[in-house]
């Protein structure tokens, strides 16, 4: 167990960036299970990625703005593509997705394949380091999450096939050099599954208590047991959505009883 873990200046930052990933990912990831396209996320993370890893091979900084444009411009690509994807195939494109995110996924293994710290990066793509988010990486981040926000909220309904996409990959190409893309995944899916039954407003309620939750108690969690933080909240993430589950079904069960 370690308490010391658990300090303002680690977590704090940590569980902000939680929080601007929840705010985007919670009404973008209704979007997507309502469309059918589940693995866009993974697919234009790990684009998103890929971009990040051309980019370290040109000696970039790791958090410098040549990389941030690089993971931009490889998501916004992938976005198109699968945009297109969906316009001229729309009949397999689920199965599209999927190979576009092994193609990606391969080209960063073959990429860091002779590389020293192949392994740690691909490790750091995948699962993140939320722990060693500064407050300085959060700034440009939260800014491009309240863009997207008004976006959405505002002007979803003048967007089109492509315009969905783009605002996607701009989301997720944010997040995903925060979190990685395992809870890049987890926070558009789980909290959409969650409120999948329900109507706009109280879904959007539950996906943000899920996914709010889950980053707050899988930061403690990850803390207190000593064990990687992104794949604590995670599970973190689907318990809260099964316990919420479980309390509204239970409410229901006693308000048709009454």
């Amino acid at each position: 167990m370690n308490v010391d873990g658990m300090t303002l200046s680690i977590l704090g930052p940590a569980f902000i960036a939680g929080l601007l990933v929840v705010a985007t990912h919670v009404p973008l990831g209704q979007e997507v299970l309502k469309r059918g396209i589940i693995f866009i996320d993974l697919a234009i993370a790990q684009i998103a990625g890929l971009g990040v890893i051309l980019a370290n091979q040109f000696g970039w900084q790791a958090h410098g703005w040549e990389v941030q444009l690089a993971a931009l411009t490889s998501a916004l690509i992938g976005a198109l593509i699968l945009s297109l994807m969906e316009k001229f195939w729309g009949s397999i494109q689920e199965a599209l997705i999927g190979v576009t995110f092994i193609l990606s996924a391969t080209a960063s293994i073959l990429l860091l394949a002779n590389n020293p710290q192949g392994g740690e990066h691909l490790k750091e793509l995948l699962v993140g380091q939320i722990l060693w988010v500064t407050w300085d990486q959060l700034i440009p981040i939260a800014l491009m999450t309240i863009a997207i926000l008004v976006a959405w909220f505002k002007f979803r309904q003048y967007f089109n096939r492509m315009g969905f996409y783009l605002i996607f990959a701009m989301a997720v190409t944010s997040s995903v050099q925060l979190v990685g893309v395992y809870l890049v995944f987890a926070s558009l899916i789980i909290p959409a599954l969650a409120s999948n039954n329900y109507k706009a407003k109280p879904a959007l309620i539950i996906g943000y208590i899920v996914g709010i939750l889950g980053y707050g108690l899988g930061l403690i969690f990850s803390s207190i047991i000593d064990l990687p933080s992104g794949a604590v909240i995670v599970w973190s993430i689907i318990i809260i959505a099964l316990i919420i589950q479980l309390i509204i079904k239970k409410k229901l069960i006693r308000y048709q009883k009454a």
